[in-house]
């Protein structure tokens, strides 16, 4: 049995939503890059959309509209900033969750860290993305 509730609810997304996003910001290596994009003051409507795309990724509820690549394209990270990324996410994900729901987020992040970390590369040695 598991020793957490599974994610089932929207509140549960802002819960883990909300806390990821807390140790990204005091994070050495991808805080910086995210108070660079947001400041300390551009985070509502950051956290809003994160909200929405994990609730249409995990319970195909509609609304979230955006291609979130192309928001990444132009930042300066790298591998090592995906993989910290993921990293982070997975450990908000098991210290408060876990069933086969927050399973699947942590598939779905890991997956996602890897997409974007390889089409960035693609990108930026000359490829067509």
């Amino acid at each position: 049995m598991p020793t957490h509730p599974d994610i089932t609810s929207r509140a549960d997304i802002v819960t883990f939503v909300d806390a990821f996003y807390a140790d990204v910001r005091t994070d050495d290596l991808i805080g910086p890059v995210f108070l660079a994009r947001f400041g300390t003051d551009g985070w509502t409507e950051h956290l809003a959309r994160m909200y929405q795309f994990w609730d249409t990724l995990l319970f195909h509820t509609p609304g979230y509209k955006g291609s979130p690549f192309r928001k990444h394209a132009s930042l300066p990270i790298e591998k090592r900033h995906f993989d910290r990324w993921v990293e982070l996410f997975v450990a908000t994900i098991d210290a408060r969750f876990a069933g086969p729901v927050a399973e699947d987020a942590k598939q779905r992040a890991r997956i996602l860290g890897l997409t974007f970390e390889s089409k960035l590369r693609h990108l930026r040695a000359g490829g067509i993305v």
